[in-house]
């Protein structure tokens, strides 16, 4: 494990030296240094969505210390404190960004609401209130649109030409938080937490990150409701 963690350290190093090359005009002269270029891009794309704020100066300072064989932190106390950061300290900045992201919106459009948990919504269609979800088991056809923060479409089910149905309790949490604000033919808008979403696992095939905040755009089709679905069957 220290052994990966000091690699990854190294690698992250090694890229922004190498950006401070390219940018002060550097030419790349011998294979070996193309080579080490393209390593160090490769890990500063990483590092860029990893936190885009890191101290590129620090980057270097660590970079020097250590090819002088003189590092200020063992390699126990950079593990230590790598992981302290990547999984409390990191986690926690992402959470202060997402508040004030969705506080935003609620305060600059009053036609945006919050629930306890921090779903930001707008009911654009309240739909038929006789055929609300509200159980686990009740069964919803909905169509939908996912889309990032900055406005990348992760998923839709209209360009799919897809109905998604399946039990309410199958749904994130988020989702059938909103669900249960409309009726059958109800349509709302809604940006989800990630606690609410796909949390700090994030989903790499959807193409969600890690602890990112998500707009769902939702059409209710349908709502079966369970008591109704067992009372049909006592009667057969």
């Amino acid at each position: 494990m220290r052994r990966s963690i000091a690699l990854l350290v190294c690698l992250g190093l090694l890229t922004a030296a190498c950006s401070r090359q390219s940018g002060s005009g550097v030419k790349l002269k011998a294979d070996t240094d193309s080579v080490a270029y393209v390593i160090g891009m490769n890990i500063g794309m990483n590092l860029l969505r990893m936190d885009s704020t890191i101290n590129a100066a620090a980057v270097c300072e660590g970079i020097r210390d250590a090819m002088n064989g003189a590092p200020k932190l063992s390699l126990a106390e950079a593990e230590t404190f790598y992981l302290r950061y990547m999984n409390y300290a990191l986690p926690e900045k992402a959470r202060a960004y997402e508040e004030r992201f969705l506080s935003d919106i609620a305060k600059s459009n009053r036609a945006y609401a919050r629930t306890a948990s921090g779903v930001t919504y707008t009911v654009g269609e309240v739909g038929d209130q006789g055929r609300v979800p509200a159980a686990d088991r009740d069964t919803v056809a909905i169509r939908y649109v996912i889309r990032t923060a900055d406005g990348k479409e992760l998923y839709s089910s209209y360009e799919r030409g897809d109905t998604l149905r399946c039990a309410l309790g199958d749904l994130r949490r988020g989702v059938r938080e909103s669900l249960k604000l409309v009726g059958k033919g109800g349509r709302i808008e809604a940006w989800l937490p990630a606690a609410t979403a796909y949390g700090a696992e994030g989903d790499a095939e959807l193409g969600v990150a890690p602890n990112a905040t998500l707009f769902y755009g939702i059409e209710l089709l349908d709502v079966e409701k369970y008591s109704v679905r067992s009372q049909r069957s006592n009667l057969r």
